[in-house]
């Protein structure tokens, strides 16, 4: 009879414990009738786990233990793996039923970004999508990931991917996820906006990790994701859980005065707007809904209120040395208050660009 030593288990995913039963029996110099004698099981239910068309029960394993001197623990893991083994080969199946759904995502993109490792399997690449939406099926995905409540906010001049935003959001999602935050506060946000300001005159390098630490004292996660292709999304907003909004910005366009907007805009959602939908905000954030105005006009606003901005324009003159000298009255860069400008239709769009910064994408340093 074998000891305990010589059954060190390693697993097998691919070998049904009843094999391992029969060698053993054979080792043992033992029969089928042998064991169904000395254990009081039916010789049927012995031939059956041979067969592999019975599973080994916490209870069964206990007796072969005392009667073949093999711990029970080595026939309950050979049990699991064996049924854990069976069981991916079930949900291979079930997955390659699923293969079609990738065609709605960007899968080439995400695995670029790391999102998803490259395979020529694709079950596996199902599987892993399922996993990065932290999903079970695309059934699922659709009913969390392309709910209505969702306010996809359109341009007019692009079409938008479903299956693209949802993954821009699922990223957006996983890197807030990253960022431990203090509870939100929303009156301290309000203190706080000629705080985050001030940020508007720091340069690119230090900027990205000034707004993220500052917001997140505010209770909000900050991330910077690049739009995936079909998205044509500048921002979106959201709340992780009731303490912890998230901002996610794509910095679409590189010029200072169209980030900061948007970061505003998406801390106008937060401020005005309720927690239950995900406000996701394209390129050219005309509004066409009323809280996508109110966003609007909040970031507008907290940037240039809107009484010095006419007062300025009553009394000074529009050029370079005067519009530099009214964002440093407020405290903000002035290519903030040129864009404001063009926007308003006050100057036309290639006045005074010079003093707008470009190049102004946080994503590029992720």
């Amino acid at each position: 009879m074998a000891t305990n030593d010589n059954f060190r288990y390693e697993p097998d995913y691919g070998v049904p414990p009843g094999d391992t039963l029969i060698e053993i029996l054979e080792t043992c110099g033992m029969t089928q009738a042998d064991l169904a004698a000395r254990t009081g099981r039916p010789l049927k239910t012995i031939n059956e786990i041979a067969k592999g068309k019975a599973a080994i029960t916490p209870e069964t394993s206990l007796q072969f233990e005392k009667v073949l001197g093999v711990p029970a623990s080595f026939w309950n893991n050979l049990e699991s793996n064996f049924q854990h083994f069976r069981a991916k080969q079930r949900e291979g199946e079930r997955l390659k039923g699923y293969v079609n759904w990738l065609k709605e995502l960007p899968i080439r993109e995400l695995i670029k970004r790391g999102c998803l490792r490259a395979s020529s399997d694709p079950a596996d690449l199902v599987s892993q999508t399922l996993g990065f939406f932290g999903v079970t099926d695309p059934t699922v995905w659709r009913h969390l990931w392309l709910n209505p409540k969702a306010a996809f906010h359109r341009s007019r001049a692009f079409t938008t991917s479903p299956g693209a935003m949802a993954a821009w959001l699922r990223i957006g999602e996983l890197e807030g996820q990253k960022i431990t935050c203090e509870p939100f506060d929303k009156t301290r946000l309000r203190s706080e906006l000629d705080s985050l300001k001030k940020l508007t005159n720091y340069s690119v390098g230090k900027l990205k990790r000034e707004l993220v630490e500052h917001c997140r004292k505010l209770g909000i996660a900050v991330v910077f994701v690049a739009g995936l292709p079909g998205t044509h999304v500048c921002g979106a907003a959201r709340w992780l859980t009731p303490d912890k909004a998230l901002i996610q910005l794509s910095c679409r366009y590189k010029s200072d005065d169209q980030f900061w907007h948007a970061f505003f805009h998406e801390v106008g959602h937060i401020v005005l707007h309720g927690k239950r939908r995900v406000f996701i905000d394209d390129s050219d954030q005309s509004g066409t809904e009323q809280q996508e105005r109110q966003a609007h006009e909040f970031a507008s606003s907290v940037l240039v209120p809107p009484g010095k901005m006419r007062q300025f324009l009553k009394v000074w003159q529009l050029d370079q040395a005067a519009l530099e000298q009214f964002a440093q009255s407020l405290g903000i860069a002035p290519g903030i208050v040129v864009g404001q400008l063009q926007h308003m239709k006050v100057i036309a769009f290639h006045q005074h660009t010079r003093l707008k910064r470009f190049q102004f994408d946080l994503t590029a340093q992720n």
